[in-house]
């Protein structure tokens, strides 16, 4: 789309004849689904159970896109209808939300096959992106979770598909006004997934009018054409926003939501940190580095020989990489801005473009390509396993797995043998152990809230005159021991001041605080549940504990004032009231 037709034939290598697409994706599904058979009945996790799931439960029980069990942040609807859609007609479990998703990551890998193939032609680069992309951990960790980043990802990666889709063979038009439809339709589907993803045909429209100042004539208005017709996707999401302003009163949700995403983000010491991490979660996080520090060796190599007549293998096109270099940047910019948590999935779809470019230059420069496709593959298996020395969101490999199950068990041991007993908790595990829906119990345990595990939440618990005896407590940040390369390479007192990073008790000095004892206590891969027995004084209740718990009505009318914002990303709650 961004080339003149002459001017394509110099860097565009003629296409292979790949497998259909419709052949494609269900072997790509079955991959998927095979692949993450084992986590298929886990419970909610963290961002899940604090927002997506409650706000598509809220729409399948009352047909209301705006969520009215939680404080609704805004978040365009797109994912709830998806998963509604498949409860109404599978039935409401853990299981069919994973399912369901893994049809979106099948839809987004196939995307990304497309992509690849537009931009360069060999079906053999396009399916080594590919699969290294669904192996790379952070994407392989969400391809079952309930995120909205995952929906976004597929209409992204769709949507650049159409957007560098080649022209006619005949070179008479430079675009198929099809495409430039499909591509408009596709980012205007992945802003209403989540509205972040609206960064990128922004990005490309900015792209695009800065080629229309520089060229002249035909090529002027297309690009013209092309930059204002990127901006339509901001259409829809600007009517969602229209219309949550007229149910809520607020337009970017709940203001203690906004405050925390945007706000209260507004410095030059916090963007140029955040765009620090942010790009170390590009280039290197989660064993990012070992195919990006190969592919930065591959080109001091001269490009390899392609045909008899001594012509060499053709690069991506400047215009192509221009504007894939515009998305990266863009992306990285705003989510260094926005945001108050640095979560990696935010940057899903940019994952697969990073590993495009490698691929492509491993295939231009090196002969022997396939062994660092294999070398970035066994990488990236690793990484899915063994966590990496520095501060991370469990989320962005398997260890989240290992944090569910250790939920489980330490909830299953207060169901069995402390039944009536009010807990002292931190979130999520205050909904987990409230909502039935979310899979950890079948009747509401009453919970008293704090932050998190630190050293003051835990000694304001200790001074409350609170109604609690048992204490759940669990790792709320992953956070290894300080050693001279995680000190260097992650300054603490800054992610402490800046990021809201803290280190929490282990569960000995803990029950010290509380008064108590350590009666369970269970870890895996850095991860640690506890149960704490408390010598407190307690206040009898006449009721059944599940009678205490006010549910929302089916049809609750919507308010201005929602009040303090409600769970969001992992890192990102806000502070609850010190416990009464």
């Amino acid at each position: 789309m961004t080339y003149p037709s002459r001017q394509q034939a110099l860097f565009e290598p003629p296409i292979d004849r790949p497998l259909p697409l419709w052949i494609l994706f269900p072997l790509i599904f079955v991959g998927v689904y095979l692949s993450h058979l084992w986590f298929l009945r886990l419970p909610y996790y963290w961002d899940e159970a604090g927002y997506y799931i409650p706000a598509a439960y809220d729409f399948f029980r009352s047909g209301s896109l705006i969520p009215y069990s939680i404080p609704s942040n805004a978040h365009p609807p797109l994912p709830s209808l998806y998963l509604a859609l498949w409860w109404k007609a599978s039935g409401f479990t853990p299981a069919v939300t994973r399912t369901a998703m893994c049809v979106i990551a099948a839809v987004a890998l196939l995307g990304v096959y497309r992509l690849c193939l537009e931009l360069n032609g060999r079906a053999q680069v396009a399916a080594a992106t590919t699969a290294l992309t669904a192996i790379y951990p952070i994407w392989f960790a969400q391809s079952t979770l309930a995120h909205a980043d995952l929906f976004a990802a597929a209409g992204t990666l769709w949507g650049l598909a159409f957007y560098f889709s080649r022209p006619p063979r005949d070179g008479r038009a430079p675009q198929p006004a099809r495409s430039m439809g499909a591509s408009i339709a596709l980012f205007a589907l992945a802003a209403l997934a989540k509205e972040t993803a609206i960064v990128t045909p922004a990005a490309l429209a900015a792209a695009e009018l800065l080629r229309a100042l520089r060229a002249t004539g035909a090529d002027r208005r297309r690009h013209l054409v092309f930059g204002l017709l990127l901006l339509l996707p901001m259409l829809p999401l600007a009517a969602w926003f229209a219309y949550h302003r007229y149910r809520t009163g607020y337009t970017f949700g709940n203001p203690e939501f906004l405050r925390y995403n945007l706000t209260a983000n507004l410095s030059l010491q916090r963007t140029f940190y955040a765009l620090r991490s942010r790009v170390l979660h590009l280039a290197a996080h989660m064993n990012m580095f070992a195919p990006v520090l190969c592919a930065a060796g591959a080109l001091l190599l001269p490009p390899l020989p392609e045909g008899a007549r001594g012509a060499t293998r053709p690069p991506i096109s400047p215009a192509h990489l221009a504007s894939l270099f515009a998305v990266l940047l863009a992306n990285a910019l705003f989510f260094s801005i926005s945001g108050g948590a640095l979560l990696t999935r935010y940057l899903l779809p940019l994952y697969p473009l990073v590993l495009f470019l490698c691929v492509s230059t491993f295939y231009r420069r090196v002969r022997y390509w396939w062994a660092l496709i294999a070398l970035a593959a066994a990488a990236f298996l690793m990484g899915l396993f063994i966590n990496p020395p520095y501060s991370f969101a469990p989320e962005d490999n398997l260890t989240y797995v290992d944090m569910i199950r250790l939920q489980q068990q330490a909830i299953r041991q207060i169901v069995t043998r402390f039944p009536g007993r009010t807990v002292l908790t931190a979130w999520p595990a205050t909904d987990e152990l409230t909502k039935p829906e979310l899979g950890y119990v079948s009747r509401p345990v009453r919970v008293v809230a704090l932050r998190d595990f630190s050293l003051t939440q835990v000694q304001k618990a200790a001074a409350s005159g609170a109604n609690f005896s048992l204490c759940l407590a669990f790792s709320t940040q992953y956070a290894p021991a300080q050693t001279a390369f995680n000190r260097a390479a992650l300054d603490e007192s800054i992610n402490r001041r800046l990021f809201g990073f803290h280190r929490d008790l282990d569960p000995g000095a803990i029950a010290r605080i509380l008064n108590g004892s350590v009666f369970w206590r269970a870890s895996s891969n850095g991860e640690w549940s506890a149960i704490l027995q408390l010598e407190r004084p307690q206040i009898a209740h006449s009721e059944f504990p599940g009678m205490q718990r006010k549910r929302p009505a089916r049809f609750r009318p919507l308010t201005p004032k929602f009040g303090a914002a409600g769970p969001g990303p992992r890192f990102r709650r806000p502070d609850p009231e010190p416990p009464a």
